[in-house]
């Protein structure tokens, strides 16, 4: 997929008419995704480079932090180099500033179709347990399945803190265990047996079924929307 560089404004050539076309053609390249329902990374990187441009027409954030900075002098004694910004020109300033009122709204049209399309999603998508859960369902099992399909996808999930900035956020990893079929004696519950002899260390796992309604991409689209539906529901 065809991706935007964080300071996309500031890299190369600096000009409206070449950054309007590099704009574009990502844009187009994100509708192509989002038509397919491939909600991620697409969604995510349109909102973080709306965040960063955004930041900057208010005022939040300086034009200099975007470019990079020259080496004004090297300290041998203490083995470290020191920089100093570079402060963009007037022309220079014109065209990000153009570039910048041109990609907004165009960034926002984007992220609004994206997250029509996530509720979407969100609202076809079930989550519920398997079998009596216990109090920890910090990590346990999940099974993906889709309608009109017998197939299972296992997978092992936990979740933990993640430390970013200073700033703690809860986060999820999963882990695929297998392709199951379904049949009427293989219930979920019997899977969630087999499982269990197999991960020894997981006695009695937290088991979730996530069932989508329709075919939705599973890396770009189901397997994220799982991730944040079990963080609603994990302790």
């Amino acid at each position: 997929m065809k991706t935007l560089p964080k300071n996309w404004m500031t890299e190369g050539l600096i000009d409206f008419e070449y950054k309007k076309y590099q704009l574009l053609a990502y844009l187009q390249e994100t509708e192509k995704q989002f038509q397919a329902v491939k909600l991620y990374p697409s969604l995510s990187d349109l909102i973080e480079h709306h965040r960063h441009l955004d930041a900057f027409q208010s005022g939040k954030s300086k034009l200099a932090d975007l470019f990079p900075k020259a080496i004004s002098h090297v300290d041998l004694k203490n083995s470290k180099l020191h920089y100093h910004p570079q402060e963009p020109d007037h022309q220079v300033l014109e065209e990000i500033t153009q570039i910048t009122t041109f990609a907004l709204p165009r960034l926002e049209k984007q992220i609004r179709e994206g997250r029509e399309i996530y509720n979407f999603v969100e609202n076809q998508v079930e989550l519920e347990p398997v079998g009596i859960q216990p109090l920890y369902t910090r990590e346990g099992f999940v099974f993906l399945t889709r309608e009109q399909s017998s197939e299972v996808m296992a997978y092992r999930y936990r979740s933990g803190l993640l430390q970013l900035a200073g700033e703690r956020f809860r986060s999820i990893s999963m882990w695929f265990l297998g392709l199951f079929k379904k049949t009427l004696f293989r219930t979920l519950e019997a899977l969630k047996l087999e499982l269990i002899k197999e991960v020894k260390e997981l006695p009695n796992p937290a088991t979730w079924r996530v069932h989508s309604a329709h075919e939705i991409p599973l890396d770009e689209t189901l397997i994220p929307l799982s991730k944040r539906l079990l963080l609603q529901r994990v302790q």
